[in-house]
């Protein structure tokens, strides 16, 4: 006599296990993806911040010029040949729009970011503050601005 072998099969058991594990690993994953996507936003800002700093102090340099005061998310008249346009005025990678400063807001001469929705924040921008400054909004080269959701590069305070 032949004997057939047996096929055996997952339990509904084994199968709920796996599922679980998977779900842990699933709840361990996921958070971690995503505080390393709003650091890679964080690292894109302050990268385009300093890119603008810098479009901003050559304006500066070569025409003897400050800044000049513009509608936010519209780069000013001039500016086109220091700072691209589209990077302008596509917005900032964590939200916001570009804004300048003359002599308003707080500031003689500064560049930064507006939030009309969406603010992220002091405890944010802190955070964003000590990556490319000294971690404090009161002081320092990136400031908090008088109005809410205004974070500005100062050119000249």
């Amino acid at each position: 006599m032949s004997r057939r072998p047996k096929h055996r099969g997952f339990t509904l058991v084994e199968i709920l296990i796996v599922v679980v594990i998977l779900g842990i690993l699933a709840a361990i994953v996921v958070p971690a993806f995503g505080d390393a996507v709003g650091q890679t936003r964080e690292g894109a800002f302050v990268s385009s911040l300093r890119n603008m700093a810098k479009g901003a102090e050559m304006y500066q340099a070569r025409t003897g010029l400050y800044l000049p005061d513009s509608t936010t998310g519209v780069l000013p008249v001039g500016l086109e040949t220091y700072i691209h346009a589209s990077e302008f005025e596509n917005g900032t990678p964590i939200g916001g729009e570009w804004d300048t400063e003359f002599n308003d807001n707080g500031f003689t001469s500064a560049i930064g970011v507006v939030f009309t929705t969406d603010d992220p924040g002091d405890a944010a921008m802190t955070e964003i503050d000590a990556l490319f400054d000294d971690g404090d909004l009161d002081a320092g080269s990136f400031q908090r601005g008088t109005g809410a959701g205004r974070y500005y590069y100062v050119i000249e305070p």
